[in-house]
């Protein structure tokens, strides 16, 4: 500090400042934090100005879609887009689960049934793989990471003419295991397990399991599935949210209408309604909204597996 004072030349040699001068040379700006207190108001406002633009930018479709869904027909070219007109949401709700004898229920359940089981199931396989990979020393296994890698690189389409042919041979094509089945596999899931498991699951305590007679089967199940629980909620709600919205995979494989998702009837019905002269967009915009009343629900049900992922990453 003495060394400070002296280079900026307030000080002789020997000589120490006088309390009263010191404060006064060295003490707070009065316009100088109120300019600092002025920016940081307008940093402020700036930064609360960008989040609620990006706020109503993000929830703007959602609101367009529920307030279109509430329009009888005739309003829905008539009236102004994004707000109400006469209340009609009983009327097109009817109107939807009554539609070719309530198809629309069929292709709701469908979608549920593709999600769940294909998301329960790649969630299962890509804990144990990515588990394995993490926590045991085998020969090539740097070879199957890098396979694993390698297959991000693929793109999803490329893999339709050899699924076709595979499934063709099989005899799943058009069943709904054409849904499943491939859904319980996903490279980059097992990517995300292993990199989790790595810093989740300590080595030491897996060894104190062997040493107290635990089997490798016993110790996954009972230690590691507990300690990896927020990198299985990740992959499944990841892959729920991607099977939700599929739309080529059941395209190219299911020619029968009533194994379609929720997705790809609701196109057809768009399809039709531009085609024909049935005008089908208000059946199509009720049963989208619709359907991503499930995807809301299981967001809230699963965000105290985030909560808690979030926590532990801050602790450590």
């Amino acid at each position: 500090m003495t060394q400070t004072v002296l280079r900026q030349g307030t000080l002789q040699d020997g000589a120490l400042p006088k309390p009263g001068r010191a404060r006064r040379k060295w003490g707070r700006n009065p316009n100088a934090e109120r300019s600092a207190n002025e920016a940081q108001g307008v940093s402020r406002w700036v930064m609360l100005g960008i989040l609620a633009f990006l706020a109503m930018y993000s929830a703007g479709p959602l609101w367009w879609l529920f307030v279109a869904s509430t329009k009888s027909k005739e309003q829905l070219y008539t009236t102004n887009g994004l707000w109400f007109g006469q209340f009609s949401l009983g009327d097109n709700l009817v109107a939807l689960f009554t539609y070719q004898e309530g198809i629309f229920s069929r292709w709701l359940w469908n979608t549920v049934v593709y999600s769940t089981l294909g998301s329960v199931g790649v969630t299962l396989v890509a804990l144990a793989a990515g588990y394995a990979i993490a926590k045991y020393q085998y020969r090539g296994r740097g070879f199957t990471m890098g396979l694993i890698i390698a297959s991000f690189l693929i793109p999803g389409t490329l893999m339709i003419v050899p699924s076709f042919v595979l499934f063709t041979q099989m005899g799943i094509y058009d069943t709904i295991w054409a849904m499943i089945l491939p859904g319980m596999f996903g490279s980059f899931s097992v990517y995300l397990a292993k990199v989790y498991a790595e810093g989740a699951v300590p080595s030491e305590l897996m060894e104190a399991a062997r040493i107290d007679g635990a089997g490798e089967y016993r110790i996954f199940f009972s230690l590691g599935l507990r300690l990896m629980t927020t990198a299985g909620a990740t992959i499944f709600l990841l892959h729920f949210v991607a099977s939700w919205n599929t739309f080529m995979w059941p395209l190219v494989f299911l020619k029968g209408a009533d194994k379609w998702p929720v997705m790809l009837g609701l196109y057809s019905w768009l399809e039709r309604g531009t085609d024909s002269q049935y005008d089908l967009t208000g059946l199509v915009i009720t049963g989208s909204l619709i359907s991503t009343i499930p995807m809301v629900v299981l967001m809230i049900a699963m965000q105290r597996y985030w909560r808690s992922g979030v926590t532990m990453g801050s602790l450590k």
